[in-house]
């Protein structure tokens, strides 16, 4: 299980003119919402542009800075964003600020066409790296000391890179998963959800937990007992028939597809829901275990505690307070 870190982890964002907004929402918006769904601040951000001038967004819609980007001896991951016309912002002093800066980073982290100046400043060489995938044929020819890989996001030790905006967004759940647990997580993805008539048969249409994609239709059909069935959870044995696959085989594809064996997913969903419970009213915890699926309401604040790091009355507290 990946480790779970409690303090605050701040970023910089360096943002290139003619950068689509959204691009700028899949890094921003999932660390928003993991500080409002969390209750505190596990997140903070600066947003810079190379000039100190707002961004003007292709939309239109300008992004306020906080100021030129004069780094000294910063820690915090920087990312780099940039959508069009990366080569105008290129300069020779923003290749050395950015070679400077990246001895001190914890990472460097090149969003969308932020990796062709990650490259162009030789920090992806020797490291594996994507781009968007109307480019990688173009950035593989023109750096070939990076290892390019058709992936929708790279992370490679204290080099980052994604493929574009809806890659971003599963770039920055996986940053949440590893900082702070599967279940976080995946209440973050779930505000973004969205579906789609499936008048063809379509799956489900679900955010990425990572790289978790529901491909497979026996992962989808499971999933979605699972969210129909948190008040009273099914075995895996009886999960696994309904969807006509062996218990083993709904593990190995789960593992697959989903990153983490089925019970660490219903286990997430049915915290969450608890979770939204303690948050959003005020009923008994012993109520609340129950219709989460939980045997007790001990068995509860155990599996509260090891997932969110407090009981579920030093939540209710603790939010109390802030209000």
């Amino acid at each position: 299980m990946d480790a779970v870190v409690s303090q605050a982890q701040h970023i910089d964002l360096l943002i290139l003119p003619e950068t689509n907004l959204i691009l700028v929402a899949s890094v921003v918006e999932p660390l928003r919402a993991a500080n409002r769904i969390a209750g505190r601040t596990l997140y903070s951000w600066t947003m810079f542009s190379p000039d100190g001038e707002a961004i003007e967004t292709k939309s239109g819609i300008p992004i306020p800075v906080s100021g030129p980007f004069r780094p000294q001896r910063e820690t915090a991951p920087l990312f780099v964003l940039s959508s069009y016309n990366w080569r105008r912002s290129a300069t020779s002093q923003l290749k050395m600020l950015l070679s400077q800066t990246a001895r001190h980073r914890e990472a460097m982290a090149g969003i969308e066409s932020g990796s062709w100046l990650l490259a162009e400043t030789s920090l992806l060489d020797d490291f594996s790296a994507t781009t968007h995938w109307e480019d990688f044929e173009d950035f593989a020819s023109a750096y070939p000391q990076v290892t390019m890989a058709r992936e929708r996001f790279v992370i490679d030790g204290k080099r980052i890179t994604t493929g574009g905006s809806l890659p971003t967004l599963d770039l920055m759940l996986e940053l949440i998963r590893r900082a702070h647990g599967y279940s976080l997580a995946l209440e973050v993805s779930r505000l973004f959800i969205y579906e789609q008539e499936r008048t063809r048969g379509d799956l489900l249409q679900v955010p990425a937990i990572g790289n978790m994609r529901i491909l497979d239709a026996r992962v989808g059909a499971a999933v979605k007992l699972m969210e129909e069935t948190v008040e009273a959870p099914l075995t895996l044995a009886r999960l696994a028939r309904r969807v006509g696959v062996s218990a083993r085989h709904l593990q190995d594809l789960f593992r697959d597809t989903m990153g983490v064996a089925p019970h660490e997913h219903y286990l997430a969903l049915r915290l969450n829901a608890a979770r939204r419970k303690v948050i959003e009213t005020r009923m008994e915890f012993a109520d609340i275990a129950a219709i989460s699926g939980f045997n007790s309401s001990s068995s509860f604040s155990r599996s509260y505690r090891a997932h969110y790091r407090e009981s579920p009355s030093e939540t209710r507290r603790r939010l109390k307070l802030k209000s």
